[in-house]
């Protein structure tokens, strides 16, 4: 099947966020060291992040690095950081093709001086940049995004900007670190692991959920397709009946 030909352009979802998994074990299945997994899995972002473009997505969303995986391996974690320099420093010619802006959600302060200003200056030069935004979350957990924000507001509160009986649910969204991204439509996870990860708990509250079995250097824009077109054959109700949606 044809998945793209029977996506309706109408009803796309807004965000797509991504959990980019099984680069470690698609190295290991090939006998590889487990940097040849990251470095492939290179290959499927480039093909993801085109095909989002070129269907209109306007927001996606790729759990690069996480905060619990500063704990891997120096060896490995060396690799990654220098993998997201390379990788950035080829993918601004992508970027700049497709009109995409880069954007970046997390602990940033805690990357490599090299990485984070190869990263600060690819965001800078797409700035401008229209068609679709392309977020990268690095050094990124939501529950310490979350707990920033609770400390956050509470300043607020004791410094008499505020009181307790203004928060509301837009204010928390306000001060997480997507305050400026839609909530997220559609969230897919690859290589057969059903969780979340603690990536965008806030964010993901009505999410639709979809796992594949594929592992990320495997996975390419047809099966991304594939995704859109089964979220599209969802009924999402948003805490509604059937019978009052229709």
């Amino acid at each position: 099947m044809n998945y793209k030909d029977n996506i309706d352009l109408n009803k796309l979802p807004k965000h797509i966020a991504i959990i980019m998994d099984g680069n470690g074990r698609w190295a290991k299945s090939k006998g590889f060291l487990r940097a040849s997994g990251h470095e492939e899995g290179t290959k499927a972002v480039r093909d993801v992040v085109e095909g989002s473009a070129e269907l209109g997505i306007t927001h996606l969303t790729l759990y690069a690095f996480s905060t619990e995986n500063w704990n891997r391996p120096k060896l490995e974690v060396d690799t990654l950081m220098k993998l997201l320099v390379s990788s950035l420093k080829k993918e601004i010619k992508t970027l700049q093709d497709n009109d995409i802006t880069l954007n970046s959600i997390g602990n940033i302060s805690s990357l490599p001086k090299k990485a984070r200003k190869e990263l600060l200056d690819v965001i800078d030069k797409t700035s401008g940049n229209k068609r679709m935004v392309l977020t990268l979350a690095l050094s990124y957990g939501s529950r310490e995004e979350i707990t920033n924000c609770v400390k956050a507001i509470t300043e607020k509160v004791q410094n008499g900007e505020i009181q307790t009986g203004d928060i509301t649910e837009e204010m928390i969204s306000d001060h997480l670190y997507t305050q400026n991204l839609p909530d997220v439509d559609l969230l897919i996870r690859t290589s057969g692991e059903q969780r979340i990860s603690n990536f965008l708990l806030w964010q993901i509250a009505y999410a639709e959920l979809y796992f594949t079995k594929i592992l990320w250097p495997d996975y390419r824009r047809e099966n991304l397709f594939e995704a859109i077109y089964n979220y599209q054959n969802r009924e999402r109700r948003f805490g509604k009946t059937s019978e009052q949606l229709s």
